[in-house]
């Protein structure tokens, strides 16, 4: 899909353009120009102390220590380490004297790769690189001109270093804590000199995480955490049905239960405050509702599949088409073809959904582990009917988002109870609440098809998808009018514009190819398609978003492709990347780190996947084992990845093996279905995780590169599965072509 201007519209482009255009809040991000002391507020620095902010990114302290202002959620993926060691850099700062602060939702700090502030899409350390390094260098010149004036010698003489100005002659030196008042008079200069990576200290060392100690000791705050003088509980239940709405409440009984305050009825939920949550939760145990739209069928998950097998047959729309495919496809010398199911899938996040809230007559204060301060932000403006410059939001520490935390349902509520009960109120789902009302990754069925030339390798390719997008809960059929209470106006005006909502519904079917669309196998004939057929469950953003469906598929049929010619996986795979020299080069590290092709352990079996998220290829070999029972076991996994300039490589280590972890579990172990419109799953007893046990050693291998950085908290996420599954094909010779992986599939 193009503008009017011809220019291609991405993902990200929709999220600024929508943003942008339903509230006007226009990208930002900018270095004030004039520094000056500040005065400390709140609990961020000791009272009366000055400080100094050259921009809006970092403060430095009489002590000498900096505070860096973090515009990213940290959500277990170490961003406030990452994004700090990047101004610690340029800064020439002492690293035992940075700290890290969320910083609130203001429009210096918009993501702008979205055009709102907020957390996804593995952005934040590739939109932040240049952004805070210009930060930290600009304090660091303004330091260094303070200390030439201060003892009239040049600036040429001086040099900053730990946190210290040096001058080279007279072995002058002044701390950057006595250096204050002077740099708060210089003008910040508008080009400041960056450092050369030979020059890097900090950036590229394996630093331990700021947060660890917090966590280790329990000192970190969660949103569940958050505690306030006069603060109410609350918990719901939501409609047992998906699309059912509370019609009745008798609420008798538990209005009569010790400390309960108030039950309200929500949108699509029930609610009942009291002083503490398991007050709250005990009297939500015995509401009687009555629900509208709770009877009837309602989609069913082997119905889905059924519908979803004949509309396949139908074509879809064209997302990408290079070539003729289907004449290409026609005059090949041999066609093999293949349908593969993934199935919804829940976030499970750690931490459930929950945000506290204090709505006055004037404002709305939100203390919430939200990916997106910009959509919390309006969306409590929206319900209270205030600007948004009248709603604060404190980030707290995230326990898991996994893009779920992106969306804002969960603050809706907690607004509209504050707002009820005019007082500040907590809101804490339980794990069954999380479970059955999220928004899960669409679920999708697929055909591919190749045609092979005389020597085995494919010259034809089409892939046929049916299936939902993940931007159709932001839409529809009925028209803006009836989207959610929740929805932040920006969406909601945009959906009313048709022009908008066009653009929208096609960036649906293209984003719902991603990681198909975008492989970079040079196949002369490609032919991509994608049919939107949403039955009604609700879905959203998931890590990695589709390239985690896609890419099984993909590299799926990729292998299938070369037991049908009979050429290695790995070999295969490098005649078609002839002109993709990031995407051979993490392959073949792969390949040979692993071993990949010579005798490795009796009954352990290789398989091979490739993928590249959001400009960050990495390679998987994965080692594994097929029990007589079926049960498989997954040893080890050999990863390469080319992310550009690494700034921690403890954190691009621990962020693979985070991904690996969070797509095997999709592999081998969890799945959403639907029974007549009610959600199956519920806890981790019938969506169960990988356990400790199960997790295989992980081995990482980053390529060097002077690139710029490019994201890595998705990355680990697509190819492990197709790793796997091809590694259970050259131990068993099944296909796995629908997950998760069932043992009845491999028993026997």
């Amino acid at each position: 899909m193009t503008t009017a201007s011809g220019k291609d519209l991405s993902r990200r482009d929709f999220f600024k353009i929508g943003f942008t255009a339903g509230v006007g809040l226009a990208v930002s991000f900018h270095l004030p120009a004039d520094a000056g002391i500040a005065r400390a507020a709140g609990t961020s620095q000791p009272s009366g102390d000055n400080i100094l902010a050259p921009n809006a990114w970092l403060r430095i302290h009489p002590d000498s220590s900096v505070t860096v202002m973090v515009n990213h959620s940290e959500m277990g993926q170490g961003i406030t380490t990452a994004l700090s060691m990047i101004v610690a850099e340029e800064l020439e700062a002492d690293w035992s004297r940075v700290r890290a602060e969320i910083a609130p939702a203001a429009d210096v700090y918009k993501n702008p790769a979205f055009g709102i502030q907020a957390t996804g899409g593995s952005t934040s350390v590739e939109t932040s690189w240049e952004i805070l390094r210009k930060a930290g260098a600009t304090a660091r010149e303004m330091l260094v001109a303070a200390a030439a004036e201060k003892w009239e010698v040049p600036v040429a003489e001086c040099k900053a270093q730990n946190s210290t100005v040096y001058h080279r002659h007279s072995g002058k030196r002044a701390e950057y804590g006595k250096l204050l008042e002077g740099a708060a008079a210089v003008k910040a200069p508008r080009q400041p000199r960056l450092k050369s990576a030979d020059e890097f200290s900090i950036v590229g060392k394996r630093i331990p995480r700021l947060d660890s100690g917090l966590k280790a000791r329990g000192k970190a705050t969660f949103g569940i955490d958050v505690q306030l003088p006069g603060l109410l509980n609350a918990a719901t239940v939501h409609a047992p049905r998906l699309g059912a709405r509370p019609a009745s409440v008798n609420d008798a009984d538990a209005r009569s239960m010790f400390g309960v305050r108030q039950v309200v009825k929500l949108e699509s939920a029930v609610a009942v405050v009291a002083d503490t949550f398991w007050q709250a939760h005990s009297a939500a145990g015995v509401l009687d509702v009555q629900w509208e739209n709770a009877a009837g069928s309602g989609p069913s998950t082997p119905s889905i599949i059924l519908r979803w097998e004949e509309r396949i047959k139908a074509g879809g729309k064209a997302v990408r088409n290079d070539g003729d495919a289907v004449g290409q496809l026609e005059r090949s010398a041999a066609r093999i073809s293949a349908a593969y199911t993934l199935p919804y899938q829940a976030h499970a996040c750690p931490e459930p959904m929950n945000c506290t809230a204090h709505v006055r007559r004037d404002s709305c204060e939100l203390w919430v582990p939200t990916q997106a301060q910009g959509i919390a932000q309006d969306t409590a403006a929206n319900i209270c009917g205030l600007s948004i410059d009248q709603v604060k939001v404190h980030t707290t520490y995230l326990g898991g988002g996994f893009g779920r935390r992106g969306l804002s349902d969960f603050v809706a509520e907690a607004v509209q109870l504050s707002k009820a009960v005019d007082a500040p109120v907590k809101l804490i789902w339980t794990r069954e609440e999380d479970m059955r009302n999220d928004f899960y990754r669409p679920a999708s069925h697929n055909i591919l098809r190749a045609g092979l030339d005389e020597n085995g390798f494919p010259t034809a390719w089409i892939h046929r998808a049916v299936g939902s997008a993940e931007f159709e809960s932001l839409m529809s059929e009925a028209g803006p009018a009836f989207l959610p209470d929740w929805l932040p106006r920006g969406i909601k005006n945009w959906t009313g514009n048709a022009v908008a909502g066009l653009i929208l519904k096609v960036r649906g079917s293209e984003d719902a190819m991603g990681g198909s669309t975008t492989m970079a196998y040079e196949i002369p004939h490609i032919r991509v398609e994608h049919i939107e057929d949403g039955p009604g469950v609700p879905v959203g953003f998931w890590r990695s978003v589709a390239d985690s469906r896609n890419c099984f598929v993909v590299e799926s049929f990729m292998d299938e492709i070369a037991a049908a010619g009979g050429i290695d996986p790995v070999e295969l795979r490098l005649k078609l990347l002839k002109d993709s020299p990031r995407q051979s080069r993490v392959l073949q590290m792969a390949a040979e780190k692993s071993g990949w092709g010579k005798t490795g352990d009796p009954g352990v079996f290789q398989g091979v996947a490739l993928h590249a998220f959001h400009g960050t290829p990495a390679a998987m070999v994965a080692s594994v084992s097929v029990a007589r029972s079926g049960r498989v076991k997954v040893h080890r996994v050999v990863c390469a990845v080319d992310c550009g300039t690494v700034i921690n490589p403890k954190i691009v280590e621990a962020q693979l093996a985070g991904g690996i972890v969070f797509g095997l579990t999709a592999t081998l172990k969890s799945s959403v279905t639907v029974e007549k419109g009610r959600i199956q799953q519920a806890n981790f007893d019938d969506f169960p995780l990988l356990r400790m046990d199960e997790m295989p050693e992980v081995d990482v291998h980053i390529a060097d590169s002077r690139r710029p950085p490019s994201g890595i908290g998705e990355v680990g996420v697509p190819p492990i599965s197709p790793a796997v599954t091809n590694a259970i094909f050259s131990a068993t010779g099944v296909r796995i072509r629908r997950l998760p992986v069932a043992r009845g599939m491999l028993s026997g």
